[in-house]
């Protein structure tokens, strides 16, 4: 297997985890579950309501179908600080993630 394909496989097996956990946040608690993806009411209904074969299908495109929120420093920094007020390093760090704009179907 090349090195293409291995990182292909391994793309498809991050998106269906990705989808599957989405999904599961989504129907226990739709608010918290779209807050901790950072997605709209839309999108949230849209993953929510995926058949299994829907959710395999989008999973098996090649690109990634998370997306890296931690684009600015100040938020990556206080999730990765270490010390005695880790704590309130991480609260700060919820707060700026509370202020990001959800992400829209476009």
């Amino acid at each position: 297997m090349s090195y293409n394909s291995e990182m292909l496989n391994e793309i498809k097996e991050v998106n269906l985890s990705y989808l599957l956990l989405a999904q599961r946040l989504l129907r226990e608690d739709k608010s918290t579950g779209m807050y901790r993806m950072g997605i709209s009411d839309h999108v949230a209904d849209v993953l929510a309501n995926l058949t299994l074969s829907q959710t395999v299908k989008l999973a098996a495109t090649n690109q990634l179908l998370c997306r890296f929120r931690f684009d600015d420093h100040v938020v990556l920094s206080s999730l990765t600080h270490t010390g005695k007020n880790a704590s309130v390093a991480s609260s700060h760090a919820a707060i700026l993630l509370a202020g990001q704009p959800v992400e829209h179907i476009g």
